[in-house]
């Protein structure tokens, strides 16, 4: 039996993971009461040695007071033994503010008292005790449709409940550090292949920005200090419990040196891990400059 409870800031795809868990078998509960959450673990002990799978949707439309006793509900959970994970969808308001002008779509919080920007803050307030209990938090500020379905994918359906999936991430600091990062290492003081015009167009995945960055002793040393330090402490938080880890390698703009150091690194540790993905979140924002 495997249980996926979603929440997420309206507008960040609760929908869309839904969705997505339910094209590939998952039985789906939207905006269930937080109380009667017992009531239905207590169904679903009964097939906790079945193969059934479960997802249940947890939002803003949600009373006041079940948002609050949710972590009491994750100790429920965890008291009585069901593997479950706690995904939570965020954005950036700016992002949410804009996704909801563009469709027209009413926030289940604003009203003539209340703005848009002012139900978002609001809502995060609200949801920020399950925020804090999730196991996963993915930021879909910057995710097409197709890549947050991909993501959920990942996340869920691809990887074994008791595997801890490892993400690196690269990123340009210009665009904003992920909000779902759990480590964040900055490359910015690397030599910067933008500065040769041959490489500028080129990204840290081509060979001639590889062998470029190689070169360099102070690329070299950063490389194996990141790898030396995830050698010695992933295994820490494999032991922990946790079911992922997300690593953000970060340079100016997100195309050369974050993405090759992220491709090195995934290279290294996918032989020692079942799960590590590599993902590169501004490679092509320049195309778009």
């Amino acid at each position: 039996m495997q249980l996926v409870i979603v929440s997420g800031l309206s507008g960040s795809g609760k929908s869309t993971a839904l969705h997505v868990l339910e094209d590939v078998g998952y039985n789906c509960i939207d905006n269930l009461p937080v109380s009667l959450l017992p009531a239905l673990v207590a169904q679903i002990e009964i097939h906790k040695d079945d193969q059934h799978k479960f997802a249940i949707g947890i939002d803003v439309r949600n009373a006041w007071k079940d948002l609050q006793i949710f972590p009491q509900m994750i100790s429920t959970l965890k008291e009585a033994h069901l593997p479950f994970t706690v995904i939570f969808l965020d954005s950036q308001s700016s992002v949410l503010i804009q996704r909801f002008s563009e469709t027209r779509r009413k926030h289940p919080l604003s009203d003539k008292h209340t703005n848009l920007a002012e139900a978002i803050s609001n809502e995060q307030e609200l949801l920020e005790p399950i925020r804090d209990t999730a196991d996963q938090i993915i930021d879909t500020s910057h995710l097409t449709l197709h890549e947050l379905r991909d993501l959920v994918k990942e996340r869920v359906v691809g990887r074994s409940m008791t595997t801890m999936a490892i993400l690196f991430e690269s990123f340009g600091f210009k665009h904003g550090i992920p909000v779902n990062a759990d480590l964040v290492f900055d490359a910015r003081c690397l030599p910067n292949p933008h500065w040769k015009p041959n490489l500028r167009p080129l990204t840290g995945k081509d060979q001639d920005v590889i062998d470029f960055l190689e070169a360099e002793d102070a690329v070299n040393e950063m490389y194996q200090d990141i790898e030396q330090y995830m050698t010695r402490w992933l295994p820490r938080y494999q032991a922990n419990n946790r079911s992922y880890i997300t690593i953000a390698v970060g340079c100016t703009g997100g195309q050369h040196r974050s993405v090759y150091l992220s491709e090195r690194l995934k290279a290294h540790f996918d032989g020692q891990y079942s799960d590590v993905q590599v993902r590169h979140r501004d490679i092509n924002k320049h195309k778009k400059n």
